[in-house]
């Protein structure tokens, strides 16, 4: 059996509690070298093997997986944040369905979730946005014409870019061509929930700038949109007190 293992973004205590249990029981981890923190490791038992699949192909990977269910073990397959954000783990399950090797998944903490704790951020504000996209710039691997950043933009909603800290000039440039204020407010973040995580707020227009001056030209995530300012929201509905839900009925009415 394979597990695919959501890591997390970042500080190793917030994976899942199912999946550290999973760390523990695995017979064979193999884990993204060069984004997976190595703290995680420390729940590996005794005897485990550990494979880093930073040096590794698809073939290598699936190798090591079909060798350790000819001799009956459990593989974890850990993967950096959720893995069915930007995981490629649909290639790797593919593979295991031809060979007959059962699989399942086990979520994570993925990068723009960890990056809004840190901040304290709520992306989906009322009567300024109620909507997350999340998506990248296209670089070696090619993105979908009709999933360009202006097309995105365009909507207004709150956005969180990933593998894109090397274009920022001309993300920023994109992101006013499709719609965005270049005041509009953004937050970059470097290594969200790591010991050394930067964050810093900033707007479309002074986003690339302050990247250089921080030094941060990978391993960030963009947020963008009104939302980031956390100003100028209406309540939320839910908890009027005019307002009826299944628990609670409005009050001043018997």
């Amino acid at each position: 059996m394979v597990y695919f293992v959501g890591a997390g973004c970042g500080a190793a205590d917030l994976i899942t509690v199912r999946g550290r249990n999973l760390l523990e029981k695995a017979d064979v981890i193999i884990y993204a070298g060069s984004l997976v923190n190595p703290e995680l490791l420390q729940y590996a038992g005794e005897g485990c093997e550990l494979h880093n699949s930073a040096k590794l192909t698809l073939e290598e990977i699936i190798e090591l997986m079909e060798k350790a269910e000819r001799e009956g073990k459990m593989t974890v397959r850990l993967h950096t944040g959720e893995p069915s954000i930007y995981g490629a783990v649909r290639e790797q399950m593919d593979e295991l369905e031809k060979r007959g090797i059962a699989y399942e998944s086990c979520p994570g903490v993925s990068a723009c979730f960890g990056a809004a704790a840190s901040l304290n951020l709520e992306f989906t504000l009322p009567e300024i946005s109620q909507s997350l996209i999340i998506t990248r710039m296209a670089g070696k691997t090619s993105v979908p014409e009709k999933e360009s950043i202006e097309s995105f933009a365009a909507h207004g909603a709150s956005m969180a870019i990933y593998l894109s800290a090397g274009m920022l000039e001309e993300l920023s440039k994109r992101l006013v061509e499709g719609g965005y204020r270049k005041e509009t407010p953004v937050a970059l973040v470097y290594k969200a929930t790591w010991p050394e995580e930067q964050s810093c707020l900033c707007t479309i227009e002074t986003l690339a700038g302050t990247a250089r001056e921080r030094g941060i030209s990978k391993t960030a995530v963009v947020l963008v949109g009104d939302a980031i300012a956390q100003s100028g929201y209406a309540r939320s509905r839910l908890y009027a007190p005019d307002f009826e839900t299944e628990f609670r009925k409005p009050r001043g009415i018997k």
